[in-house]
C-alpha cells in the first residue's frame, strides 16, 4: 500500500482557516485541537491517511463519510466489490469527504478500498454488508444503542479522579468493548457534540456562552465560509474524530441528532427560547452532519417528503428522520424531536405531523417481526427539564418533581404527542411494544402501565435509557438538574432498572420470538479503566413475542 505523505498538522489547520480563520481562531489553540481530533490507532488495520470512517447502509444502498489528515487534491473514489463510487467533498477544504453507493445486492459482503486520484491505496481494503431485503427472514438481528457520546475532552487520572467530559480515549475503549459482541449496525442517538453558543441559565441568559465567545462565529455568514468552517472543525472535530476513528468502518451506523448537536441546550428563559433553533444554528447542525456522519438513506416505506427529507443539497437522504430495517425481522424507527418542535400551546408538537403518521403507520404495520421506537427525547423518565415530553418541574424545597407547579415554557401539545405514540405502541397484538430513547444521561429500563388515562396493562411498554458514552461531572441529572432521572407523574412505570447514573450501552438481539437486552455499566468513580475491557452485562431481559 503506498500511504499519503505527512502533513504538518498545524500548518494545515492555520492555513486552511486563512487569514480570517486564524484571527478568529486565536484564542485557540490549533496544535492542541489538532492533538485531541487525532483518531485512536486502529487495531490490527492499516488506517493511512484516513482519520475517521463512519457508514450506513441500507439492503442495496451504501453511505460513507470520511476524512483524511491531507486535503485530497482530486477526488477521492470508493471501490465496492467491482464498482468505483468516485467521492463528493463535503467541505470546503478538501478533508471530509462522502461516498454513496446504489444498486447493491442485499446481505452481501463486500470488499471495500478507499484509493485517491490516482489509484494509491488510502488505507488497507475492509468489509461491509448490506442488509437483507425487506421480505428476507433473517433469524437474528444485533443491535448497538448509546447516547451522548460528545463533549470536549476532559481528563482522567485514576479511580474519582476526572473533570469535563469523560476523555474521548476512553469513550473509544468503551465503544470498542462494544464492537467485541459483533453488532449488526448501531444507533448513536443524539448529542455528539456540545458546544451550547448562548448562556441558558443563571446570569446573563440569551448572551454569548464562554464557547460562543472563543468560537466567534459571524452569524451572517455562510457556515462554510474560512472562519466559521474552520471554527466549526475545531470545535466539533476533536469531538467525534478521536471517539470513532476507524473502527466502526465495518458496523453501519445511524446517527440521530438531538439538542446540543444544534449547538444549543434545549433551555428557554425570557430572554432566549433556544428552540425552534435559530436560522445560523440550523446551518451549523446540518454542516456538522454534512462532514462527520451519515444521513438516512431512503426507505420505500418512509415519505420521501417528510420534513429536512430530500434536500437540495442532499438528494434523496433524509437528515431528521430515518429507518433501521433488517429484513422482515426489525425495523428500528428514528426520529429527532428537536428539529421540527413548536410552540403552540394544545397544537405543539415534537415532531412534525406528518411525520408522526408515519411513525404511527410504521407500528401498525404487520410485515415485520419487532418494531421499535427510537426517539431522541426520552420515554418514560423526566428530569424536570423544559424541553421533555412532560410537565414535570422540581421543587426545590422538597427536591422532588412536582406537577403542582406550572413549568414555564411548557407545551401541553407535546404530552398529547406522546400518548398518540404511546397508544399506537401500545396497540401491536403481535409484537413486544418496546421504546430505546437518547438524552437522558442514565442506563434505565422500565414497564409503562399507564400514560394519563391510557390504561397499558394489556400490553406494558418496555422503556430502555441506552446509556451514555461521554457525560461530564456536571451533565448527569442529579448534578446539572439537582433530581435523578425519575417516573413522570403522567406514568405509571414499573422500574426494572431504576436509572443509574454511569457511563455505558445497550445491545439488543431480535430473534423471532423474542427480543433479548442486555445492558452494561461502568462506574468511573469506583472501577479501575482496565475494566472496560472485559465489561459484562449488569442487566439482561427477555422480551417475548406476544402468544
Amino acid at each position: 500500500m503506498t500511504k499519503p505523505r505527512s502533513v504538518d498538522r498545524r500548518r494545515f489547520l492555520a492555513g486552511s482557516a486563512g487569514a480570517a480563520g486564524a484571527a478568529v481562531l486565536g484564542r485557540l489553540p490549533l496544535e492542541l485541537l489538532a492533538r485531541q481530533a487525532a483518531p485512536p490507532p486502529a487495531q490490527g488495520w492499516d488506517a493511512g491517511g484516513v482519520r475517521h470512517l463512519l457508514p450506513a447502509v441500507s439492503d442495496s444502498r451504501l453511505l460513507l463519510k470520511a476524512s483524511f489528515a491531507a486535503p485530497m487534491a482530486g477526488a477521492p473514489t470508493l471501490r465496492v466489490g467491482a464498482a468505483a463510487v468516485p467521492g463528493r467533498m463535503s467541505d470546503t477544504a478538501g478533508e471530509h469527504w462522502q461516498f454513496h453507493a446504489t444498486g447493491l445486492e442485499p446481505a452481501r459482503r463486500y470488499t471495500l478500498a478507499l484509493v485517491d486520484a490516482g489509484g494509491r491505496a488510502l488505507c488497507e481494503p475492509w468489509p461491509l454488508s448490506t442488509f437483507p431485503a425487506p421480505d428476507a427472514r433473517p433469524q437474528r438481528f444485533r443491535a448497538l444503542f448509546f447516547t451522548c457520546a460528545g463533549g470536549p475532552g476532559g481528563t482522567y487520572a485514576g479511580i474519582g479522579e476526572r473533570s469535563g467530559f469523560l476523555p474521548t480515549a476512553i469513550r473509544n475503549r468503551l465503544l470498542r468493548r462494544a464492537l467485541a459482541f459483533e453488532p449488526d449496525a448501531a444507533v448513536a442517538n443524539g448529542d455528539h457534540i456540545y458546544w451550547d453558543l448562548h448562556v441558558w441559565q443563571g446570569e446573563g441568559a440569551g448572551g454569548l456562552s464562554a464557547a460562543g465567545r472563543r468560537s466567534n462565529f459571524d452569524f451572517s455568514a455562510s457556515v462554510f465560509a474560512a472562519s466559521n468552517e474552520a471554527a466549526l472543525k475545531a470545535a466539533a472535530g476533536p469531538q467525534i474524530v478521536p471517539v470513532y476513528g476507524t473502527d466502526f468502518r465495518s458496523t453501519p451506523v445511524f446517527f440521530l441528532q438531538d439538542d446540543h448537536d444544534h449547538w444549543e441546550n434545549d433551555a428557554v428563559t425570557d430572554a432566549i427560547a433556544n428552540f425552534p433553533i435559530p436560522w445560523f444554528q440550523l446551518q451549523l447542525a446540518r454542516a456538522t452532519q454534512q462532514l462527520y456522519y451519515p444521513e438516512f438513506l431512503p426507505d420505500a416505506r418512509r415519505p420521501a417528503g417528510l420534513p429536512w427529507s430530500g434536500a437540495g443539497d442532499r438528494g434523496d437522504l433524509s437528515e431528521s428522520f430515518g429507518t433501521l430495517r433488517y429484513g422482515a425481522l426489525a425495523e428500528v424507527l428514528l426520529y429527532d424531536v428537536r428539529r421540527t418542535v413548536s410552540l403552540a400551546g394544545p397544537n405543539a408538537v415534537f415532531v412534525d405531523r406528518q411525520v408522526e403518521r408515519w411513525l404511527i403507520e410504521r407500528t401498525r404495520a404487520t410485515e415485520v417481526r419487532h418494531l421499535v421506537h427510537a426517539p431522541s427525547n426520552p420515554f418514560g423518565w423526566s428530569a424536570g427539564k423544559w424541553g421533555e415530553w412532560y410537565p414535570d418541574v422540581l421543587d426545590r424545597d422538597t427536591g422532588e418533581l412536582t406537577t403542582a407547579a406550572a413549568k414555564a415554557y411548557w407545551q401541553s401539545g407535546w404530552l398529547g404527542q406522546h400518548d398518540r405514540l404511546v397508544a399506537a405502541i401500545a396497540s401491536q397484538p403481535e409484537r413486544a411494544p418496546l421504546v430505546v430513547s437518547g438524552d437522558l444521561h442514565a442506563i434505565g429500563m422500565g414497564r409503562m402501565h399507564r400514560a394519563g388515562s391510557l390504561d397499558l396493562n394489556a400490553r406494558p411498554v418496555t422503556t430502555v435509557l441506552s446509556g451514555p458514552i461521554g457525560t461530564s461531572v456536571r451533565g448527569f441529572p442529579s448534578v446539572v438538574r439537582g433530581v435523578g432521572a425519575t417516573p413522570p407523574a403522567h406514568l405509571d412505570l414499573e422500574e426494572s432498572v431504576a436509572p443509574i447514573e454511569d457511563h455505558g450501552f445497550t445491545l439488543a438481539d431480535f430473534l423471532p420470538d423474542r427480543i433479548v437486552l442486555r445492558q452494561f455499566r461502568w462506574d468511573v468513580d469506583r472501577q479501575p479503566l482496565d475494566a472496560i475491557d472485559t465489561l459484562e452485562p449488569f442487566h439482561t431481559a427477555e422480551l417475548p413475542v406476544p402468544g
